[in-house]
């Protein structure tokens, strides 16, 4: 009788991914924003940059609702009403108003799901990382 030897590389089990492995990378909305003190960046996974926008909010000051936030707000800075201030709620790095940031980081997440069409948005949260 003769001796056959057996190539150990062929006995390897095959790693072969996983279907929700798969379908969570192709259909993922995954989002990095970068809450900076002069502008607010948005990054969508395989659009790049969707949103650059001036991390500003203008308040009305009667009712303290946003009125207008980013460029918007950019634009009323010193133009506006007494009854209407620009406020920046990120100072120095560090969030220095926690309302104003909440609705500014609101808004901006609607403009980039507006200004990106994501596949099946209903199917999937998006994941994000946010930078500050």
């Amino acid at each position: 009788m003769s001796t056959v030897e057996l190539d150990t590389a062929l006995l390897r089990p095959i790693e072969i991914p996983s279907p929700v492995r798969f379908f969570k990378n192709l259909w993922s909305n995954d989002i990095a924003m970068d809450l900076g003190t002069a502008n607010t960046l948005i990054y969508l996974r395989g659009r790049g940059i969707v949103l650059n926008e001036p991390s500003v909010v203008a308040v009305d000051e009667h009712t303290g609702k946003a009125v207008a936030v980013g460029h918007a707000a950019k634009e009323m800075y010193g133009k506006t009403a007494s009854s209407i201030r620009c406020v920046r709620p990120l100072k120095d790095g560090v969030i220095a108003d926690f309302e104003n940031t909440a609705v500014m980081i609101d808004y901006m997440l609607r403009q980039a799901r507006k200004s990106a069409s994501w596949r099946f948005p209903a199917l999937r949260r998006p994941r994000i990382v946010i930078g500050v």
